[in-house]
């Protein structure tokens, strides 16, 4: 099922990242009200002139009322209202496209930024709650083979407000409360450190949505530095890495960001991970038929994480039309789970979700482009 709000296109541009405090780059000062935590934001409205309560009230529209807009504000004057709209700059993600899946019910936003930018998420309904799984960049630099979202390169970094804007439209369009948050979407977390780490404490904060530090996961490809600092930081948060390989000669074959970091220090940053938030390690292996999903894969990968607390998805790979990679079959798939299982590992096969409405990661963004639908 596909529906669209009907919105008109804009020029896109490609945008350097970008803070709170310069949404366009240009030193311009513009501010983002959505990005600031509530001291940040009761500093913002005593500098406007107005009294620190209001602070408070502007926090809980923004981040429990998830309004789309200062005109929801009813208990603000309409004074205040129209300064604000003045002053600021409203990233609330407009919907472009929202698709229904008819297999499990999965949903698939395209979602278009202030800039004209377009990022995608998705809606998984599971027996323990709903997950949304969310952009962090629009584009990704880190142009993995296999995966859609690095084709056409990264545009810009996602600001936090952009981030949970994702989340908090997708609570008001379907009336469910969202209880899990995956950064696995399009763009690469740790590429984006400072703002996702903002978008963290803002989606975890009591006076906000007040999710579970242990219902969120980040996927990084393997930034090794910004890792440690994640680690440094001692959240709860899961970390996955995007391993897919049990090598670092294959890896570099699949993962540009290997010619950067060898995996053994990938490794190491995985074992500081543990040792500093004491939580389990996930491993995400996309099989890929007559490539990685051999029995020499699973021993080598079995060996590779001899002796850490970690987990492993196995994910076969989603098919795309610009690559040749094509999933292994399920008996394949078992015998490679087999494998791990009898090594000690701790090991599931993803449940596929939402594959006939371009479920996999940027394949709903990259076919909007595609059509010339130019943002």
């Amino acid at each position: 099922m596909r529906t669209t709000d009907g919105l008109e296109n804009r020029a896109g541009s490609t945008m350097p990242a970008v803070t709170p405090f310069d949404m366009k780059g240009d030193g311009s000062g513009q501010k983002d009200l959505r990005s600031l935590d509530l001291p940040q934001l009761t500093e913002e409205v005593e500098r406007l002139g107005e009294k620190k309560f209001r602070a408070r009230q502007l926090y809980q529209w923004i981040h429990v009322n998830l309004a789309d807009s200062f005109d929801e504000m009813t208990n603000l004057s309409a004074a205040f209202r129209e300064r604000l709209k003045r002053e600021y700059t409203d990233t609330t993600p407009q919907l472009l496209e929202r698709l229904v899946s008819e297999l499990d019910g999965t949903e698939k936003y395209l979602f278009r930024l202030w800039d004209g930018n377009v990022i995608e998420s998705v809606l998984m309904r599971y027996h323990h709650g709903n997950s949304v799984c969310i952009s962090t960049q629009a584009g990704c630099a880190m142009a993995c083979r296999f995966c859609a979202s690095g084709i056409g390169g990264k545009k810009r970094d996602l600001l936090p407000s952009e981030m949970l804007g994702q989340i908090y439209r997708i609570q008001r369009i379907s009336g469910e409360r969202v209880s899990n948050v995956v950064a696995m979407g399009t763009g690469e977390p740790l590429d984006n450190y400072d703002n996702f780490l903002c978008f963290l404490h803002l989606l975890t904060d009591e006076n906000g949505l007040h999710i579970s530090q242990r219902s969120i996961t980040a996927s990084t490809c393997g930034i090794v530095e910004n890792m440690r600092r994640l680690a440094d930081e001692q959240l709860q948060i899961t970390l996955a890495l995007s391993l897919h390989a049990s090598s670092q000669e294959k890896r570099l074959q699949l993962m540009p960001v290997a010619r950067r970091y060898d995996l053994s220090e990938v490794l190491d940053a995985c074992r500081y991970y543990f040792e500093k938030t004491g939580r389990r390690i996930t491993f995400e292996y996309s099989l890929v038929a007559g490539v990685n999903d051999h029995e020499q894969d699973a021993q080598e990968l079995a060996a590779l994480l001899h002796g850490m607390n970690c987990h492993v998805n196995l994910i076969p790979v989603n098919p795309i039309k610009e690559r040749s990679f094509v999933q292994p079959e399920a008996s394949a798939c078992a015998a490679f789970k087999n494998r791990l299982e009898k090594s000690g590992i701790n090991v599931t096969i993803r449940r596929e979700m939402g594959r006939d409405i371009s479920g996999a990661c940027g394949q709903l963004r990259r076919g909007y482009l595609e059509r010339g639908e130019r943002p």
